[in-house]
């Protein structure tokens, strides 16, 4: 089982990348919690140069309430991360997490039904990109 979903797309830049993303995310109802500008940190904190990369933390308000109200530890696996990574000039690769693979070794049905409706969501997403 692959622990994400994945996609190719063209864009100018990281910016209207990640407008697209967010745009997606907010068509099956996420927000964006985080966000982490993976190569401004690095160079920030060791120095490395590192290609335009980012960590977003896409969350569900209502499926991550369900999720809570199921399992109370499973916020340690909140939230969802998408990244955006450049893997060529203009071309990005956008990979959502698959909660279905993340949260397999917890053993809670109720769990697994809103991890599915999660993994749904997140590959309708990378869909529609």
């Amino acid at each position: 089982m692959s622990y994400y979903s994945a996609k190719t797309i063209e864009a100018g830049d990281i910016e209207a990348a990640h407008e697209r993303v967010k745009a997606a995310l907010q068509e099956q109802g996420f927000g964006i919690l985080t966000e982490i500008n993976l190569q401004a940190t690095l160079k920030e904190k060791i120095g490395a140069d590192f290609r335009p990369y980012r960590i977003l933390g896409a969350c569900n308000p209502s499926l991550a309430h369900k999720a809570l109200q199921a399992e109370d530890k499973i916020g340690t696996m909140l939230p969802c991360n998408v990244i955006i990574q450049q893997v060529a000039a203009e071309v990005f690769e956008v990979a959502a997490v698959d909660p279905v693979a993340s949260m397999q070794a917890v053993e809670n049905e109720a769990l697994a039904e809103v991890a599915t409706d999660v993994r749904d969501k997140l590959k309708a997403v990378i869909a529609a990109l």
